[in-house]
């Protein structure tokens, strides 16, 4: 049949697409425009197959084989479909298991079947080149795909390239119309007119990382030379360790800057200190404000309204924390009935009451932002989601008092 087929490594696509956009394989770095990039790779292929597409086929791993949002929003596209393997750790590392065999079988029954004349690989993985060599038997022609590297280097199996019959890279201008790095250097308001905010949160959120947080520790000083032995020359000394890592700014770090723009206000606003309930170093134990009467999403969401909000996920969300925040605020607001309780939860401001924490951190997760069961959500993208969560909950407050 003269069609191609496109089978894509997601893995391998997303990883070096990272290492190249944010400099680390970290999928949790980039931020991606699934229908894009569906729609780049089809106009691609056939582009350079002058074949139309039968199918693109996208191989990913997930924890137990189950959907995440990403794939349920890819499997409903026209012309996508998904096969997942498993995602598992080994000595602290997650790594995907079945991929590379799923993608050899396909590709061996595509071509054994002739149901098309050209196949578009994007992989690096070398355990694809028997189901290569096996398509080619069949007359096939193989085309490989590589991303750019970010170091100028190959990223695919030395074998695999060299059995392509057909070799391309996606180079940096493709990758980044569909894919973008995250921004990490701190929670930026959202395009457009922002409603006016109290001033410490309106601090909290513009303000830069504070140097203490973004500049490297100090190196220890150097020691001194070690006393010589039996009359021996002194031993040099040891060489400094190497300089570590930027740390990472943390909630308190921030408010700081919280309490330090306060300071400066001719009617000091409220101390914001970021207590979250589920980071229980920071929790103040006097606290002892009742959060009993604020009912979580759960019990303000019918049967009806659960099946929108799931749809509403995987079409029109797009996963960044901020607006994942700000979508959970947002249905929590316009499905209490009680005008009062709004108030009382933007009472609590810093410190998101427990049961509501809890239940938004579990929403975030399904976005792929708690990257594995066993992981943690990233501080980075915590801080994002309840930042997001305040700012909507702070613009109703005033909306309400307005009117």
């Amino acid at each position: 049949m003269d069609r191609c087929v496109v089978l894509v490594d997601a893995g391998y696509l997303l990883g070096a697409a990272a290492s190249l956009l944010a400099g680390e394989p970290s999928r949790s770095r980039i931020t991606v425009d699934h229908a894009a990039v569906v729609a780049g790779l089809r106009r691609r292929a056939e582009d350079e197959t002058g074949r139309p597409l039968l199918r693109i086929y996208w191989f990913d791993g997930a924890p137990d084989r189950v959907p995440q949002p990403e794939h349920r929003r890819l499997r409903v596209m026209p012309r996508v479909t998904v096969r997942l393997g498993a995602l598992t750790r080994t000595d602290g590392r997650w790594a995907q298991k079945g991929v590379d065999a799923a993608m050899h079988a396909e590709l061996s029954e595509l071509a054994r079947n002739r149901a098309c004349s050209d196949v578009v690989l994007v992989t690096g993985d070398g355990d694809l080149l028997p189901g290569m060599m096996s398509a080619k038997e069949h007359g096939v022609a193989v085309h490989l795909w590589a991303v750019q590297a970010a170091d100028g280097d190959y990223n695919q199996s030395e074998d695999l390239v060299a059995e392509a019959d057909e070799r391309r890279v996606l180079d940096r201008e493709w990758i980044t119309a569909a894919i973008r790095a995250r921004d990490l250097g701190g929670v930026c308001a959202p395009p457009g007119p922002q409603p006016e905010l109290r001033p410490e949160i309106a601090a909290i959120l513009s303000a830069p990382l504070p140097e203490s947080a973004s500049a490297a520790p100090p190196p220890p000083p150097a020691a001194p030379p070690r006393p010589a032995k039996n009359g021996a020359a002194p031993e040099p000394p040891a060489p400094p360790a190497p300089p570590g890592k930027p740390a990472v700014p943390t909630p308190k770090d921030v408010a700081d800057l919280g309490r330090s723009h306060a300071a400066q206000q001719p009617q000091p606003a409220p101390n914001a200190t970021l207590r979250w309930s589920s980071e229980k170093g920071w929790s103040d134990r006097g606290d002892t404000a009742d959060t009993s009467g604020l009912p979580t999403l759960a019990q303000l969401t019918t049967a009806e309204q659960r099946w929108a909000d799931r749809e509403a996920d995987i079409t029109t969300v797009s996963g960044d924390p901020f607006e994942v925040g700000q979508v959970f605020a947002r249905r929590w607001i316009a499905r209490v009935a009680d005008g009062l309780l709004l108030q009382q939860l933007s009472s609590h401001y810093p410190r998101v009451p427990h049961r509501i924490d809890g239940e938004l951190l579990r929403y975030a997760a399904r976005f792929g932002l708690l990257a594995h069961k066993d992981d943690q959500i990233d501080e980075q993208d915590r801080y994002a989601i309840r930042a997001g969560f305040w700012r909507e909950v702070d613009a109703h407050t005033h909306a309400d008092s307005a009117t």
